[in-house]
């Protein structure tokens, strides 16, 4: 029997919001806060026991950084792949689109399990694109920051199995818990 195709859709750690002399969506971008960190070892914890095989990201520093401390602590190479970065005020969907969803298809082609390090942007598209109710993606945008769908250092875990996925919010840094308390 196949084992279920697995790709765990992460966000960046947190910026440094207060560098506004920096371009949100230009390279390099703001870098990680200490708090960012440590959110990325956070991450890279919970991903030690996934059997991923490396992390993808986008090369913004913060998801390069973010994508760099977690794949050390996991053992494995982190990749940068442009297609994964940020959603641009020029951009429309279709460009987001065109870029994040053919990265999504190869890595379901994998029979390993892979990470892709990215924005809150291209992680709402890519949970549309794969079929996540759109009320349970408003449901979690209300939850976190600058109305994402997964906290800093966050991570949706997308798996298929007979050609379906399922989604589920797998790992959320212990900062972030209380939001998913009611």
């Amino acid at each position: 029997m196949k084992l279920p195709i697995t790709i765990y859709l992460i966000r960046h750690a947190t910026p440094d919001w207060s560098r506004t002399d920096i371009p949100y969506h230009v390279p390099p971008g703001p870098p990680l806060t200490p708090q960012g960190e440590s959110e990325a070892k956070e991450l890279g914890e919970y991903l030690r026991d996934t059997g991923i095989v490396h992390l993808e990201a986008s090369p913004l520093e913060r998801c390069s950084r973010t994508a760099s401390i977690a794949a050390e602590i996991v053992g494995v190479q982190a990749i940068q792949e442009h297609g994964l970065s940020e959603w641009t005020p020029e951009d429309k969907r279709e460009d987001v689109q065109a870029r994040v969803m053919p990265i999504v298809e190869r890595a379901s082609q994998s029979d390993d399990p892979l990470a892709l390090v990215t924005h809150g942007g291209p992680i709402r598209l890519i949970l549309e694109e794969l079929g996540l109710d759109s009320l349970l993606i408003e449901h979690y945008r209300k939850l976190f920051d600058r109305n994402n769908p997964v906290p800093p250092a966050g991570a949706w875990k997308a798996e298929r199995s007979n050609g379906s996925w399922k989604l589920t919010l797998a790992f959320v840094p212990e900062a972030y818990k209380s939001k998913l308390v009611v």
